[in-house]
């Protein structure tokens, strides 16, 4: 299978990690999931983020889900989230997604690295344990871990571990970031892919802003996957018009510790998972909560019809 490269771009869609009602990983969803997504136009996927319940999965578990994903994905390019606290438990779930025919990893900093020698250290020490031959992917997500790493950390990174392959740009705000980004490019600095996340929040900004595409979870990657096709043939008045279709479920779909369980009532909803459960802990949506998204729902129906 082809690895990770820098040349990387489109929609990486996350994925989430379908359960049955008792909790069981669901094969069956996984690969009805799969198909959903790249029959929508999917360049590659991800599992195991921060949105795939990852620290709720065993070692076993993660490994059956990439190696039903894989199956499934064909010559697809999947990105496997491997972030732990202990580089000895990434090493392991890495080397097995690598054999299985993963394109490359993506790790999240820790939450308690505090100084910017910190952070560079311990990337450059994640890309000695992986191995030169594991394209990584830098998460880069404050509002989650806690770790800011600004685009000087980020550049000092990029020269001094060429595993590193790809950006998660998910900094909040980051426009002038990724601007930044950019430019030290433009001076001379290695290019590497960048694709954001925030369920695509700021998406018709961040592709004018440099970016190669997106890598979130939003329950319609069609939106995703039509904002960056427009914004790729220069029609940003058409990706607007699409992405203000679909912006108040976003938005929902936003809301801290609810986010995972709108996604997946709506990825149930629109029949690609059979069951909306979250692995405990977590709680499925209120009555409330539903209303309010098929509500939602209706509304960007009518939009979209408008749009044609």
């Amino acid at each position: 299978m082809p690895r990770l490269t820098e040349a990387a771009s489109g929609v990486y869609v996350i994925a989430a990690t379908p359960f049955d009602d008792r909790g069981v990983i669901d094969t069956s969803s996984i690969r009805a999931m799969v198909s959903f997504y790249l029959d929508k136009g999917a360049d590659g996927l991800t599992v195991l983020g921060m949105m795939g319940e990852a620290p709720k999965l065993t070692l076993a578990e993660s490994v059956l889900l990439v190696r039903e994903v894989l199956a499934e994905a064909g010559e697809k390019p999947v990105i496997v989230g491997v972030s732990a606290p202990g580089l000895a438990a990434m090493r392991e779930l890495s080397e097995q997604s690598m054999a299985l025919g993963a394109a490359g990893v993506m790790v999240a900093p820790p939450g308690n690295l505090r100084t910017d020698d910190q952070i560079a250290e311990y990337f450059q020490q994640v890309a000695e344990t992986l191995g030169p031959d594991t394209p990584i992917v830098l998460q880069d997500f404050p509002l989650a871990v806690g770790v800011v790493i600004s685009a000087g950390v980020i550049d000092r990174i990029v020269r001094n571990t060429p595993s590193v392959v790809m950006l998660k740009h998910e900094d909040w705000p980051g426009l002038a970031k990724l601007s930044t980004l950019r430019r030290q490019e433009a001076e001379g600095r290695r290019r590497i892919s960048i694709l954001c996340g925030n369920s695509g929040l700021f998406l018709p900004e961040e592709m004018q802003r440099g970016a190669d595409g997106a890598m979130t979870g939003f329950a319609y990657p069609e939106m995703m996957i039509d904002v960056v096709r427009a914004c790729r043939a220069g029609d940003m008045d058409r990706a607007r018009d699409i992405f203000d279709a679909y912006l108040p479920l976003i938005r929902y779909e936003q809301q801290p510790g609810a986010g995972l369980a709108v996604r997946k009532y709506v990825l149930a909803k629109r029949g690609v998972i059979a069951s909306a459960a979250q692995r405990r802990p977590g709680a499925p949506l209120a009555p409330a909560a539903i209303a309010e998204v098929d509500a939602l729902i209706v509304r960007q129906t009518r939009r979209l019809a408008e749009l044609g």
